[in-house]
Order: structure tokens, then C-alpha cells, then sequence
């Protein structure tokens, strides 16, 4: 789960409730539960109970909870189980991306499937972590999207781009789309969207592309900004989009 100071997505501190940006910052992360499981939830609680930069402001038992108490208690991440009752995590997620400062979303699944991964990243999550995964290890992923970074590595979102499914005219359909995205953006902006869909670092599209690494930080939060998306992932997704039957 570890990540490189330059993977941050670009975007401005506004972008976020008050998030707290950089290893300097001194404010607790705070931090809502959605989970169907009070177990689960339980569990979670005791386990961020022993960050002292974290702390957990709510809980809720579904989705269609979520916006109420993001207004109420203005978490800066929602750690969120896919699988719920009435609102599912994806739904909930999706109505999340409405807000002006909406918080980051991990979400939180049984399911190691590409299907589930993908539809999370589509959906707006800045990344995902199984239930499984070593209680540190979600510690470390809240933080990281807390200050800016998806919770994926390269290497991962490498092995989710590859793997995109969807033949037929959906994918067609989508392809369309995501070249119709990808017009918009200025040349320079472009390269640098096609490089985040390779799983390339800030480092690697500055040393590729010949600019500086707060450079490619700029095109990124530009192309956020005019794509209307939620993080360099979601870039990714779309720059493999863009791709598809129509080669590299």
C-alpha cells in the first residue's frame, strides 16, 4: 500500500472537506463506516481506535444513510462495504460525486473480482480494499487517499486496465464516449492522460513527456477539472477506454 509523495491526483485542497493534505498536517483524518455488519463495523472502529491521525465520526448500516451524515459530520473518507441491503455502495458512492466537496471513498469488499474493482473506480472510488486485508494496511489506504493518492498502485491499475471487459456495443459505445472526453483536453493534457492509462507515476510522464513533475500535477487537476472526474484511476479507465479497438 505504500506510495510515492508525487502520486497525488492534483487536485486543490477544495476539492475536498478540509482534507488534510501532506505529512505536516496535524489535523485527525476523520473518517465514516458504512457497513451492513455491526461486526464489521465494530471491528473497524477498535482498529482505527489506534491511529491517533484517525478518527472515525459516524457509522452507517447503508448507503441510503450516507449523504445525511456526510453533510452532518463532513468526513474526509468514506470507507464503504459494496454489498448493502436497500442502497449499495456503488449507488451511494455515485450520489456522493454530486456534492461540491465530496469526501474520498475506499470501497470495501469480500469480492477480488475485476467486475466489482471496476465498477467501484467507475462508480468514484479513489481505490479498494478487501476485508481481508491486514488491519494496517487500511490504515495506510485511508491515509493515502486522504492526501490526495489513490489507494492503487501502478503495477495494480496496470493489471485492472488489462482487464477491462465489455464487448459488443457497450464497449463501442463507451470507446465513443471516452474519445469524445479525450477531444476536449489540450494536446499536452492529452499525452498525459494516455500516460495516467498506461499506470505510469507522476516521475515516469515528466521523465517520458519532458516536463516537470509539478507540471504533470497541473495537467492533471486540469484534466479532473474539465472531465468532471474524481481521480487519476478514473483517468486511467477513461484513457483505456479511448483505446479500445482502436490500438494503442
Amino acid at each position: 500500500m505504500s506510495g510515492a509523495s508525487d502520486e497525488g491526483d492534483g487536485r486543490d485542497a477544495a476539492d475536498a472537506p478540509d482534507a488534510p493534505r501532506g505529512a505536516g498536517a496535524s489535523a485527525a483524518i476523520r473518517v465514516l463506516l458504512v457497513d451492513d455488519d455491526p461486526l464489521v463495523r465494530s471491528g473497524l472502529r477498535l482498529m482505527f481506535g489506534g491511529a491517533p491521525d484517525i478518527e472515525v465520526v459516524a457509522e452507517a448500516a447503508d448507503g441510503s444513510e450516507v449523504p445525511g451524515l456526510v453533510d452532518a459530520h463532513a468526513p474526509h473518507v468514506v470507507l464503504m462495504d459494496i454489498r448493502m441491503p436497500v442502497v449499495d455502495g456503488l449507488e451511494a458512492t455515485e450520489r456522493l460525486r454530486g456534492l461540491r466537496r465530496p469526501p474520498e471513498v475506499v470501497a470495501l469488499t469480500t469480492f477480488n473480482t475485476d467486475a466489482h474493482v471496476l465498477r467501484a473506480l467507475r462508480a468514484g472510488a479513489a481505490g479498494f480494499v478487501l476485508k481481508d486485508t491486514p488491519p494496517a494496511e487500511i490504515v495506510q489506504a485511508v491515509r493515502k487517499v486522504a492526501s490526495g493518492e489513490p489507494v492503487l498502485s501502478p503495477e495494480v491499475t496496470r493489471q485492472l486496465i488489462a482487464r477491462v471487459s465489455g464487448g459488443g456495443t457497450e464497449r463501442e459505445a463507451r470507446a465513443r464516449r471516452a474519445r469524445r472526453q479525450i477531444a476536449e483536453l489540450g494536446e499536452r493534457e492529452r499525452e498525459v492522460a494516455m500516460a495516467v492509462g498506461r499506470g505510469m507515476s507522476n516521475a515516469e510522464i515528466a521523465a517520458e513527456l519532458y516536463m516537470g513533475v509539478p507540471t504533470v500535477k497541473t495537467h492533471v487537476s486540469r484534466i479532473l477539472s474539465k472531465l468532471g472526474l474524481d481521480n487519476r484511476v478514473q483517468i486511467a479507465l477513461l484513457a483505456s477506454d479511448s483505446r479500445a479497438d482502436a490500438g494503442d
